[in-house]
C-alpha cells in the first residue's frame, strides 16, 4: 500500500485501492439514497393520517402554495417550470399574493389566472381534494404546523429550510414522514447539484483521506430575543395575528419583522446559523456519516464572538473507522490563514475570498459555496483547487454512484409521479435541521454543552429544554 504522501495520479496501487474502495462505498451510498421511509407493512399509521392520492406519470402536479414572498415565489416559478401547475395561493399578506399572481403568468401561463386566493391555510385544508402537493415558504415558525397539517391530509410537501423552528418539531416531522405515504422535500436546493453529489462520492471513496476538521465561514449567527418596542398601524390586507401564528404575540412594527427580517428574531427564525446550516452541513452529514454532535462549544459571550475562534464548534464522535470531526461554524469570524490558503490562487485577492465550506482531509481539501455548489478539489501535490466535477485524478477512479438530476424541483415533481425518490426528504432534512438547531440552542443559552441528540437534551444544561420545545399559541393551529 502506498504511503500517505502518494497522490492518486501516479500511484497504480493507490488507484486500484481507491477504485475498489470507491465502488464499495458508492454502492452503500446508492443503497442509502431513496431508501423507503415508511413503516413496515404491519405498522399502524398515526391517527388522522390520510393516504396520498396517486399522480400519473407526466401529468401536471396540482400545487398549492403557502407563503408567496421572495423565496416562495422563486420556488413556485421553478416548480411550475418542472411539471407543476398552481391551483391555490395562500398568504396572510394580500399584497404578496397579488405580486405572485402577476409574476407567475410568465412561467405558468394563462392557467395561473384561475389559482384561488386564500388568507388562511385552513381554507386550503378544507379543499384538499383540489390539489396534490403544497409548497410551504413561510417564516420558519410556521413550517412545522403547516407541514404536519398537510401531511396528515395526504398532501405531498415541499418545505423551505430549515425544516422547522425547533428541534422537537423536526423530530416530529421525521417520525410522521416515516408513517405517511407522501413525498417530502426540504428546500436545500444544492442537494440536487452535480457538485454536491460528486463531493459526496469523492469523500466517501477516501480520496481526501481522513477528515478531522471542517470550517464554514461568511454568515453571522446572531438574532434577537423578545420583540421590538413601539407599534405601527397594520397595513390593510395583512393579517398580523395570523402571521405571528403560534409564536408569542407582539405589536406590529413596520419593516422590523415582515417581510424577511423575521429571521433576525428568535421567535420567528433563528439567525444565520439556522438559515444556512441545512445548506452548508448537507455535504458533511452525507459524506462522513455524521450523527448528532456529542458536544457544542460556544465562543460567544454577551453577544460578542471571540475573533480567534468559531462561534460554535460541533464536535462529532468517531464512526467506525472514521475519526472524530470538529465542524467550526465561524460565524462573523474567519478561519485560520492555513484554511483559506487554498483559495488564494483561485481568487487572487486574499482580502476578497468568498465564504463557504472547507472540508480538510489528510490527503486533500474540498471547498464549496454555502449551498454546496461550485465544489473544488485539491489533492496532495496539486498546485490548486479545481472543479471537482472535472477533476482529472478522480474522474476515472471514483465512479458516479448517486443519480444526477435536472433540479431539486424536478426531483420533487418526478417523485410524486412515481419516478425516483427525493434526495432531501424530511427524514434526512429533519436530522440535518436538528443538528443545526442544536448549535442555535447552545448559542441562545450562551454556554457550551454536551448534547444527547437522541433524547434532545443536555445533561449539563437542562435549561435548553425550553428552546428544544417551545410553547405555542393555539389560536391558529
Amino acid at each position: 500500500m502506498s504511503s500517505s504522501n502518494d497522490s492518486i495520479r501516479p500511484a497504480a496501487s493507490r488507484r486500484s485501492f481507491l477504485k475498489a474502495s470507491a465502488t464499495a462505498l458508492g454502492a452503500a451510498t446508492a443503497a442509502s439514497f431513496g431508501a423507503p421511509l415508511i413503516l413496515a407493512a404491519d405498522s399502524a399509521k398515526p391517527a388522522g393520517v390520510t393516504a396520498a392520492a396517486s399522480t400519473e406519470a407526466n401529468s401536471k402536479v396540482k400545487l398549492a402554495v403557502v407563503g408567496c414572498g421572495g423565496q416562495g415565489l422563486t420556488d413556485l416559478k421553478n416548480l411550475l417550470a418542472n411539471g407543476a401547475t398552481v391551483v391555490a395561493l395562500c398568504d396572510v399578506d394580500a399584497r404578496q399574493i397579488a405580486k405572485a399572481r402577476n409574476d407567475i403568468l410568465k412561467v405558468g401561463g394563462e392557467a395561473t389566472k384561475d389559482a384561488k386566493s386564500h388568507e388562511d391555510y385552513r381554507e386550503l385544508l378544507a379543499q384538499a381534494d383540489s390539489f396534490d402537493a403544497v409548497l410551504i415558504a413561510t417564516p420558519d415558525h410556521w413550517h412545522a404546523p403547516l407541514a404536519k397539517a398537510f401531511m396528515k391530509a395526504g398532501k405531498h410537501v415541499f418545505c423551505e429550510k430549515p425544516l422547522t423552528h425547533t428541534i422537537a418539531e423536526s423530530r416530529e416531522l421525521r417520525e410522521l414522514s416515516r408513517a405517511s405515504k407522501v413525498i417530502t422535500q426540504m428546500g436545500n436546493q444544492g442537494s440536487a447539484s452535480n457538485s454536491l453529489r460528486r463531493c459526496v462520492e469523492v469523500i466517501r471513496a477516501g480520496a481526501i483521506g481522513d477528515v478531522r476538521e471542517i470550517y464554514h465561514w461568511g454568515v453571522g449567527v446572531t438574532a434577537s430575543e423578545g420583540s421590538a418596542p413601539g407599534e405601527d398601524p397594520i397595513p390593510e390586507g395583512f393579517n398580523w395575528d395570523l402571521w405571528v401564528g403560534p409564536s408569542e404575540m407582539r405589536s406590529y412594527k413596520k419593516d422590523i419583522y415582515h417581510p424577511f427580517k423575521w429571521r433576525s428574531w428568535f421567535d420567528f427564525g433563528n439567525g444565520g446559523l439556522a438559515d444556512i446550516c441545512c445548506h452548508a452541513m448537507n455535504l458533511p452529514l452525507r459524506a462522513l456519516d455524521l450523527n448528532y454532535p456529542q458536544r457544542l462549544v460556544v465562543n460567544v459571550k454577551e453577544g460578542k464572538q471571540d475573533p480567534n475562534k468559531a462561534a460554535v464548534e460541533f464536535h462529532f464522535a468517531a464512526r467506525g473507522k472514521l475519526p472524530p470531526v470538529v465542524l467550526h461554524w465561524q460565524g462573523a469570524g474567519k478561519p485560520p490563514e492555513r484554511v483559506l490558503a487554498p483559495l488564494v490562487p483561485v481568487y487572487k485577492d486574499k482580502d476578497k475570498l468568498p465564504g463557504g465550506l472547507m472540508v480538510i482531509g489528510s490527503k486533500g481539501t474540498i471547498y464549496t459555496s454555502h449551498w454546496n455548489t461550485n465544489g473544488m478539489l485539491q489533492l496532495e501535490g496539486e498546485p490548486r483547487l479545481t472543479d471537482i466535477t472535472r477533476h482529472a485524478a478522480t474522474k476515472d477512479i471514483v465512479p458516479e454512484t448517486l443519480p444526477r438530476v435536472k433540479s431539486h424541483y424536478a426531483e420533487f415533481v418526478d417523485a410524486i409521479r412515481g419516478q425516483g425518490k427525493t434526495f432531501s426528504d424530511f427524514e434526512f432534512g429533519g436530522k440535518l435541521t436538528e443538528i443545526g438547531l442544536a448549535g442555535v440552542a447552545a448559542l441562545r443559552i450562551g454556554q457550551s454543552m454536551t448534547w444527547n441528540g437522541e433524547r434532545m437534551e443536555s445533561p449539563d444544561a437542562p435549561e435548553v429544554k425550553l428552546i428544544v420545545r417551545s410553547a405555542q399559541r393555539e389560536k391558529w393551529l
